[in-house]
């Protein structure tokens, strides 16, 4: 049997699948970019696929400390895009 591997959500904080979590992760360049594969090279952080975990998330600014990276304004709204779309 084997085992699911699980990571924490930095939104609400409770673990949960990797597969449900949207992976961003740091770049070479010191940028923030989502990484839906969960293969890109760098550091990640995960969120959970809902929006008030990613409102959460920005006002406690916890996605840019969980990466030490400023996030633009673009992977915030492509995170808001996913997240209606997958609901």
């Amino acid at each position: 049997m084997k085992k699911t591997p699980l990571r924490m959500c930095v939104g609400c904080r409770e673990m949960k699948e990797k597969r449900q979590l949207i992976r961003v992760v740091k770049t070479a360049e010191h940028s923030g970019e989502l990484d839906f594969t969960g293969k890109k090279p760098g550091r990640g952080a995960y969120i959970c696929n809902h929006a008030d975990c990613l409102k959460k998330a920005k006002k406690s600014r916890s996605l840019e400390r969980a990466l030490n990276v400023t996030l633009s304004d673009e992977v915030y709204r492509r995170l808001e895009e996913e997240i209606q779309h997958g609901q």
